[in-house]
């Protein structure tokens, strides 16, 4: 029953938070993997990108690990370390990588957080039938990618 009520969640909170000056995911320009302009068009909040890093919705630590969060118990492992993520990646490319990481790396595990085309099959929960194309809502609103992106800029090597 857990699973079902996470994936819900997810699942619903994903398209609660558009703002109406948001770009759609299908409107998105990548340019080798990297998104130049904001989403949104407003600065992201870096307080809130931490937030979503242990959050049901983003839950970045579930694969990542940064010293920036070493209080929150469990990280994964098989995401790469995100400590100087701001000097291996620009803005634009992490960007790019919040909303699709397969965009700029093909073979990547990693979920695609701003995207609702291009799913195979793509089901209704746990009914065993499909889901509505229509229905389908990315996982991270534009401005929660532009607020993980925000607090992704702030982790550097120095």
């Amino acid at each position: 029953m857990r699973p079902f009520v996470i994936a819900a969640a997810m699942f619903a909170l994903g398209g609660t938070a558009a703002s109406a000056d948001a770009k759609y995911p299908t409107d998105i320009t990548f340019e080798d993997g990297a998104i130049a302009a904001s989403l949104t068009g407003t600065p992201g909040d870096p307080e809130n990108g931490k937030v979503l890093m242990n959050k049901g919705s983003g839950n970045c630590i579930a694969c990542h690990q940064a010293t920036a969060l070493a209080d929150l118990p469990f990280p994964g492992t098989i995401g790469p370390l995100l400590d100087g993520a701001a000097d291996r990646w620009s803005e634009a490319e992490l960007r790019g990588i919040v909303s699709d990481a397969k965009v700029m790396f093909p073979d990547s595990m990693m979920p695609s957080f701003y995207k609702v085309s291009g799913f195979i099959r793509p089901g209704d929960e746990y009914t065993g039938k499909a889901i509505d194309p229509a229905a389908i809502t990315p996982l991270l609103s534009a401005q929660e990618i532009e607020d993980v992106v925000s607090f992704l800029m702030t982790l550097r090597d120095d």
